[in-house]
């Protein structure tokens, strides 16, 4: 009698075809986390710069104004009352935060997207709670 010996592995085709359905699910995949990564990135950045509206609240009180509220004393540029970068705790940053304009009785605050966040469109916030983002209004 004759015996078929049974041959085990996986030809290629079937590799072929794996490797196939592997590329289909990133090209899927990487988009997705991708955006997941830069919404909870742009979501620190905006959780600074509520922090930081406080702060010039805070500030505005105790001085009757918001001037002077900058590094040495300026009236806008790196804030001296509140961290420079976002996210506030954790290494890598995302965001520098700036005084762009700064009256008696108003300011406005940004939030300017730097390394992996670069492009992402600018975060802002005035004296009276308006939000824009990237010159649109709302943070949605």
């Amino acid at each position: 009698m004759l015996s078929v010996k049974s041959k085990h592995g996986f030809t290629l085709v079937e590799l072929m075809i794996v490797v196939v359905v592997v590329a289909i699910l990133a090209t899927v995949a990487i988009p997705a986390y991708q955006s997941s990564t830069a919404k909870a990135r742009r979501a620190d950045g905006q959780s600074a710069l509520l922090a930081f509206s406080q702060a010039m609240e805070r500030y505005g009180t105790a001085n009757n104004t918001f001037l002077g509220a900058a590094a040495a004393g300026a009236n806008t540029g790196a804030p001296a009352i509140f961290p420079t970068q976002a996210p506030i705790d954790g290494g890598t940053k995302y965001y520098n935060l700036t005084i762009e304009a700064a009256t008696q009785t108003t300011y406005t605050l940004r939030a300017t997207p730097i390394n992996g966040q670069a492009g992402d469109g600018n975060l802002e916030i005035d004296n009276t709670g308006a939000k824009r983002w990237n010159g649109n209004t709302g943070w949605n």
